[in-house]
């Protein structure tokens, strides 16, 4: 198993605080605004704090040409798919909810690493797939009837997950030889101006000022979500293992599910308890060392 550097910990541990809580705000963002004019004022207002990072920590900017094309690609996979279609789902769906759909994506991941890209699962790494899939099942377990009601949010929210994880495991295998922080700057700045001409084209007649909770969520998302989280899901996704990258972040659903219930009034029930017990082995099983033979 892989073996976490104190940066990586720190990374992994604020990741999952902002995308966790992040659920309910985004629903708090899109209730009574339209969801892609959300996600698009985000992105423009993300930018900028994106390449200060880059500026004050002397990071190049340049992409060479020759690898233009797989910078596309890997914006479209790993960002142009999954804000536009989560997003609408979030709107449909209860927050916690979603988090928990759009959080199959480690799920997806494995498995497209291993019947895909050749990836051997452990013994541990496949204890984890299947610890993080019955948690997954357990925290929709209330929830079933209501998602049946549904299909396009379930729909959309499965579709953002498993593009996602083509897009992780194709951002594992890269060879661009630039610093990470210059591939997440450009692939925001390439699905901002993606998600304004859906914004546009889609919601401009809907098109209202925001209200204060709307600000509130703008603002977190802008700072928090698109200046520091993504960097560093990125830098993750590329320095792990892909399971390893994957099945750490599986503790996200859990507290969006739990910040839902704070914030949102949310019911908890036994099963969510158990997931998180789930959750726990599932990253104990990618992360954990091994106990040394010598």
């Amino acid at each position: 198993m892989h073996k976490l550097s104190p940066l990586q910990w720190t990374l992994l541990v604020l990741l999952t605080l902002v995308w966790g809580v992040n659920w309910p705000i985004m629903k708090l963002g899109v209730t009574g605004f339209p969801p892609l004019t959300f996600r698009m004022m985000c992105l423009w207002l993300g930018v900028p704090i994106l390449g200060m990072a880059l500026v004050v920590m002397k990071v190049p900017f340049r992409i060479p040409r020759p690898h233009w094309r797989e910078l596309l690609v890997l914006a479209v996979f790993n960002m142009f798919i999954w804000h536009a279609l989560i997003i609408i789902a979030v709107q449909s769906l209860s927050s916690g909810r979603a988090a928990i759909l759009g959080y199959t994506m480690p799920m997806f991941s494995a498995l497209l690493g291993a019947w895909v890209f050749g990836d051997q699962l452990t013994k541990r790494s496949w204890t984890g797939v299947a610890a993080a899939s019955l948690g997954v099942v357990l925290l929709l377990w209330h929830e079933l009837s209501n998602l049946s009601g549904r299909p396009v949010g379930v729909l959309l929210a499965l579709g953002a997950a498993s593009t996602w994880a083509l897009g992780t495991q194709l951002l594992r295998r890269t060879r661009m030889p630039v610093p990470t922080l210059a591939i997440s700057f450009w692939m925001t700045l390439m699905t901002a101006m993606v998600i304004s001409g859906l914004a546009l084209s889609l919601e401009s007649d809907r098109w209202v000022a925001p209200s204060p909770s709307n600000w509130f969520a703008i603002g977190f998302n802008a700072v928090l979500v698109f200046g520091f989280a993504h960097a560093a899901w990125f830098y993750l996704a590329r320095s792990l293992p892909p399971v390893a990258s994957t099945l750490s972040v599986m503790l996200i659903p859990v507290l969006g599910v739990f910040s839902g219930a704070v914030w949102l009034g949310e019911v908890l029930h036994w099963q969510d308890w158990a997931a998180v017990c789930l959750m726990v082995l599932s990253i104990a099983a990618v992360l954990w060392p091994k106990r040394s033979t010598t």
